[in-house]
């Protein structure tokens, strides 16, 4: 059982955690997440995710952009998700994985 099988398992539905650790899995674990969103503009959701406090949210809007339509597109596409709930799913789990994945605002060493 992996990092986010024991945070998420039995909290979400099977399909969207499948969804959050394959996008996890694909984009080198939780730093390989952190990097990509804070590069692509999404720096102060994800330091509130990994941080003590209340988590910034990010709209599935957000995601898309954040992702691009060709990986979002793959990412869908290997779990069996239409695109736009894909995006919806990452959008309301990602910010928990994150946070629960990095207790006390400090990201494990290869964290999937």
């Amino acid at each position: 059982m992996g990092l986010l099988d024991g945070i998420l398992g039995g909290v979400i539905g099977a399909e969207a955690l499948s969804l959050v650790k394959g996008y996890v899995e694909k984009h080198g674990g939780i730093d390989g997440v952190i990097a990509e969103l804070e590069k692509t503009g999404y720096g102060a959701q994800v330091k509130s995710w990994v941080g003590d406090g209340s988590n910034l949210p990010i709209s599935a809007e957000d995601i898309k952009k954040a992702l691009g339509s060709e990986k979002l597109k793959e990412l869908a596409a290997s779990t069996g998700i239409p695109v736009d709930k894909a995006a919806e799913y990452l959008a309301q789990h990602l910010p928990t994985a994150i946070d629960k994945a990095t207790p006390g605002g400090v990201v494990p060493p290869n964290a999937s």
